[in-house]
C-alpha cells in the first residue's frame, strides 16, 4: 500500500494512505542504509495491525528534493515570509531561504505578512527589492486581505512555508488550512522575535488539492553549502551577469571592472540584494576558516 509520510515523532511516522492515518516504524533496512526517513516522502507501506491502524515502511519512493533543517522531502513551492514589522525585516535571513530554494531546484513565492502594519509606500520597497525575481504578495493573516491571492499560488502544489519566528507562518496555516489550528505565539517584548510554537514537521491538506509543510527550525540552514564560487549562481538577479565581467573568476566583491557591481550602480540589481549576497559571502568565508 502507498502512503504519504505526514508527521514523524520519536521514531513513528504517520502515513496517509488516502483512507486512513497509520502509525507505523520503518525496517531496518533504513538505519542499515543511512536513511533517515522524512516528512513529504512518498512510501510502500505494510499494514500489521488493520484495528489499531499500525504499519511497517518497507521502501520509499525516489525523493524530487531533500532538505536537512528541518528533514522534509518532495517540496515543490517554497512560500518564503517575512513581516513588514514586529519583527523588523532581516533580508538577508530571507535571501538565504531563497538560496536554499534555488538550491533545491524549488520555486519561490515571497510573502510579506502584516502588511496591515505597513504604509502603502513601505510595502513598495519591500516588493521593489523583489517583484523582478520572484512572485511577491502582500497579506495580512489578522485581516484577510491578501490570503486569496496566496491560496491561489500555492493551490495544487505541495509548499512549504520558511521565514524568521514571530512572522505569522501559523497564523498563516491556520487561514490556508482551517482544520490545523495550530497554536500561535506572541511576540517577545524584549526581543521582538516570535516564540517557537512549531515543534515538528507537518503535512496539512489545503484547499485547492494543495499540501503544506508546517516547519520548525529553517532559521538553523546554513549557506555553506553553497560555497564561495557558486553562491552567485543561486542569486538570479546575480547570475544573469555571469560571463561579462573582466575576470572569468569574479566574485563580484572588489575585482575591477565587474558586471555586477555596475548593475548595482545602475540599478539593475537592487542594492539591499547585493548586500546580502555580500553578506552572506562574508559568512561563507569566515565560516571555512574554523
Amino acid at each position: 500500500m502507498e502512503g504519504l509520510i505526514v508527521k514523524g515523532i520519536g521514531g513513528f511516522y504517520y502515513v496517509d494512505t488516502g483512507l486512513d492515518i497509520i502509525e507505523a516504524k520503518g525496517r531496518g533496512i533504513f538505519k542499515k542504509d543511512g536513511i533517515t526517513l522524512a516528512v513529504g516522502d512518498r512510501v510502500e507501506l505494510e499494514i500489521i495491525d488493520e484495528a489499531e491502524k499500525k504499519g511497517v515502511i518497507n521502501s520509499i519512493y525516489p525523493r524530487k528534493n531533500q532538505f536537512i533543517r528541518p528533514p522534509i522531502v518532495n517540496v515543490d513551492t517554497f512560500v518564503v515570509v517575512f513581516a513588514a514589522s514586529k519583527p523588523k525585516p532581516n533580508l538577508v535571513l530571507v535571501d538565504k531561504f531563497l538560496v536554499m530554494a534555488e538550491m533545491n531546484d524549488v520555486e519561490a513565492v515571497i510573502c510579506i505578512n502584516k502588511s496591515d502594519l505597513a504604509s502603502q509606500e513601505e510595502l513598495k520597497e519591500f516588493r521593489a527589492v523583489y517583484e523582478d525575481i520572484y512572485p511577491v504578495i502582500a497579506v495580512s493573516a489578522k485581516t484577510g486581505d491578501g490570503m486569496d491571492e496566496l491560496k491561489k499560488a500555492v493551490s495544487g502544489k505541495t509548499a512549504a512555508l520558511a521565514g524568521p519566528s514571530g512572522v505569522g507562518k501559523s497564523t498563516i496555516i491556520n487561514d490556508l488550512v482551517p482544520y490545523a489550528n495550530m497554536e500561535t505565539g506572541s511576540i517577545s517584548e524584549k526581543t521582538k522575535r516570535g516564540k517557537h510554537t512549531t515543534r515538528h514537521a507537518e503535512i496539512f491538506n489545503a484547499d485547492g488539492g494543495g499540501k503544506i509543510f508546517d516547519t520548525p527550525g529553517f532559521t538553523s540552514f546554513e549557506i555553506m553549502e553553497a560555497g564561495e564560487d557558486n553562491l552567485m549562481h543561486y542569486y538570479p538577479d546575480i547570475d544573469r551577469y555571469t560571463g561579462s565581467c573582466y575576470y572569468d573568476n569574479c566574485r563580484h566583491l572588489k575585482e575591477p571592472d565587474c558586471a555586477v557591481r555596475e548593475a548595482v550602480k545602475a540599478g539593475k540589481i537592487h542594492r539591499l540584494r547585493y548586500e546580502s549576497y555580500a553578506a552572506n559571502m562574508e559568512e561563507i568565508k569566515n565560516r571555512k576558516k574554523y
